[in-house]
């Protein structure tokens, strides 16, 4: 995982956040699938830097690579 990205039980329920912040991998990801650009994620947010929305980018990378399986009951 990333030098930026971490999970911590105790911070957002366990999801991935920037390191020493409360801003989750997911909100970076969807200001960025809503067609902000990068910029407009750092004006939102101002104590990220570049480099942690492009890990919060390589996270999602990596996950969706990820090979596994799950069946869902239907």
């Amino acid at each position: 995982m990333s030098e930026r990205i971490e999970i911590n039980p105790e911070v957002c329920n366990g999801r991935p956040i920037i390191r020493g912040t409360r801003v989750s991998v997911e909100t970076v990801l969807a200001y960025l699938s809503a067609g902000d650009g990068i910029e407009d994620v750092l004006s939102a947010h101002p104590r990220l830097e570049r480099e942690d929305v492009l890990a919060s980018i390589e996270y999602a990378r990596r996950l969706s690579a990820a090979r596994s399986t799950v069946l869902l009951a239907s």
